[in-house]
């Protein structure tokens, strides 16, 4: 047997450059670049080694290791998961920095893999620089922290042992079930250590991703408690999108008739405009999907985890006879709430219930019904999108109208924190089954510039858009100097409004009166209840290389996007919005959403939101 002798990093690097995925035909790279910050922990390990093998390993500089892995989860969401990134940092805050990055990728069950450094295996010294000395432990790091949060963990303490590391690491990242964040520390003298390795190691190796059918007995139950619904509403979850079952989505729903409500990962499953389509489900639902789940006697999940966000904490589905059918390719989630499960690939179920179902279609007065109520919720978004007055600040709903009016189905948008999410669950008019991007899993803020970036890098020439709150933008700013580093073309929106807006709202609605929400300056009394601070972020996106265009007023906001669309470089738009205490803001919530509320206190404000939570937490049930 022939061998290469190469340091455990260059053959790390080399074997990722050989492997590949494949589904229904189509191949492609599973590891398509590696982004890196490096210190002593990976520069001469992980560094040499990509400066060794440009050619085979692209390489791109980040500027925060969390961002980073979102660029990567970024890239990961727009491949349909048959494609990824490699994030490498050094040991110590680097590696720390990975871990709101990896709960992120696994809660969302997106791919990234993670190379952190790590302290030495043959401990020279000890305690070495940023060394986590455990006394009860001799082989614990702060690379620990990963663990909880990674979909598969492992340390390389000898060379030898990264050849089935590494194996198992392109299993999970390539298993549709399981995938999530893959974590292989890597320790910083293990990195440098030569070894000489199997040639075979470096063969191509083609992981394919398949599509389980589904039981056939599963497959005859479900089938007849479709048929036996009067009410069958569909849930469709992130997993419609991960199985690229759209099309089969579609042809089931037009077929029977049963309209599609959406959660936050599975809005655009059908276009906004699909006579089934009911739009989002759930406290950031719209009226027509929530009455919907309420009057419901059959709820047929395909790929949600069911959510609190999507069942409204327990207390959205409310038909006393409600049943439960869970299409999903895990287990756990398939048997969530009590379901009759339907363990499949989600392309794969829905094209075995189209069959079983022949012939089958909902009452036409169900139809009617929710055809309706469609209706009157669109006259609802036209009314919050539609600005009375051209010359004066928008509101965010107007935001989200002007650029409405603006896209085609080209265009992808992005968020994932604070109000923004809730006003583009409710409104959004998706176009195509990958415009709408919201990644509410962690609902983490600060991903949505690095994701743009990453989703960029995967759909070249498509105008990309990251819609950013001011609170989100002071989190995480940094990759904009990627962006313009690599003249990735990304349109990044900046709604200013002084604050925590989101959870303002919540602090005012659980009695809390907005404390500690506003980007105000401390008065007399202690409170933030001054002036705006003087914070001009579009001066901050320009120092660091962008493009800014600044609007005041509605009709320069929709010169400004559509100047920002037609931008070949990095490009912001900056808006200060008019809150909706003055001008209409989006419809309220049209389900609860369970944030506990103290029990006692002595402020009106709280005791009052008591008496609500009480009233509402009392119609939670537990569906079994």
């Amino acid at each position: 047997m022939s061998a290469q002798r190469l340091t455990v990093a260059q053959a790390l690097v080399r074997f990722l450059a050989r492997q590949y995925a494949e589904r229904d035909g189509r191949r492609q790279r599973l590891i398509g670049a590696t982004w890196g910050i490096f210190g002593h922990g990976n520069v001469a390990g992980i560094g040499q080694a990509l400066l060794e093998s440009a050619e085979d390993m692209p390489y791109f500089q980040g500027r925060n290791e969390q961002a980073m892995v979102h660029a990567a989860v970024g890239y990961a969401r727009q491949s349909g998961r048959l494609s990824t990134h490699a994030v490498t940092t050094s040991i110590g805050p680097g590696a720390t920095n990975l871990v709101t990055g990896a709960a992120l990728a696994t809660i969302n069950r997106l791919p990234v893999l993670l190379l952190p450094g790590d302290v030495f295996a043959t401990r020279p010294a000890d305690p070495v620089l940023q060394q986590l000395e455990v006394p009860y432990a001799g082989d614990v790091s702060v690379n620990d922290c990963l663990r909880p949060v990674s979909a598969y963990f492992d340390r390389i303490t000898r060379p030898e042992a990264l050849i089935p590391a590494a194996l198992a690491a392109m299993r999970v990242l390539t298993d549709p079930a399981a995938t999530g964040a893959v974590t292989l520390a890597l320790p910083q003298d293990v990195q440098a250590e030569a070894y000489d390795w199997p040639e075979e190691f470096f063969a191509e190796r083609v992981w394919h991703v398949g599509r389980p059918q589904p039981d056939p007995d599963q497959l005859a139950a479900a089938a007849a408690a479709v048929r036996s619904a009067r009410r069958p509403l569909i849930v469709a979850g992130g997993g419609v999108h991960h199985s690229r079952a759209e099309i089969a989505l579609k042809t089931l729903a037009e077929a029977t008739g049963i309209p599609v409500a959406s959660t936050q990962a599975g809005k655009g499953s059908l276009r906004h405009d699909h006579p089934q389509d009911v739009g989002g489900i759930g406290h950031t639902g719209t009226a027509t999907a929530d009455e919907l789940a309420r009057a419901a006697d059959l709820v047929i999940g395909v790929g949600t985890r069911y959510s609190d966000f999507t069942t409204a904490s327990g207390t959205l589905f409310t038909h006393p006879g409600v049943r439960f059918l869970n299409l999903n390719i895990t287990g756990f989630d398939a048997h969530k709430l009590s379901a009759l499960p339907l363990v499949a690939d989600a392309r794969a179920g829905l094209h075995g219930l189209m069959a079983s179902l022949h012939g089958h279609h909902v009452e036409d007065g169900y139809e009617t019904e929710y055809t309706d109520a469609k209706e009157r919720w669109e006259h609802r978004v036209d009314a919050v999108y539609e600005a009375a007055d051209e010359d004066m600040r928008p509101t965010q709903p107007q935001v989200l109208g002007v650029l409405d009016g603006l896209v085609t189905e080209d265009d992808i948008v992005i968020n994932a924190a604070g109000s923004l999410p809730g006003d583009l669950h409710k409104l959004w008019r998706a176009r195509s089954r990958d415009q709408y991007h919201v990644e509410y899993g962690y609902s983490c803020m600060g991903y949505e510039i690095p994701a743009a970036i990453g989703v960029a890098m995967a759909a070249p020439g498509r105008p990309v858009w990251a819609l950013v709150g001011d609170g989100t933008y002071l989190m995480n700013p940094t990759e904009i100097v990627t962006a313009v580093q690599e003249n990735v073309p990304i349109k990044v929106v900046v709604l200013q409004n002084h604050g925590y807006a989101s959870i303002g709202g919540l602090s005012e609605s659980v009695g809390s009166e907005r404390f500690g929400t506003a980007y105000r300056y401390r008065e007399s009394d202690g409170a933030y209840t001054g002036a705006p601070l003087p914070v001009d972020l579009a001066a901050n996106a320009e120092s660091l290389g962008m493009r800014v265009i600044r609007a005041k007023t509605v009709r320069d906001l929709r010169e400004a996007l559509a100047e920002a669309r037609e931008a070949d470089r990095p490009t912001c738009v900056y808006t200060e919005t008019e809150t909706a205490d003055t001008v209409s803001g989006a419809p309220p919530a049209q389900a609860w959403w369970d944030v506990p509320v103290a029990e006692t206190a002595t402020r009106p404000s709280a005791v009052k939101a008591r008496g609500e939570y009480d009233r509402q937490v009392a119609a939670r049930r537990r569906h079994l």
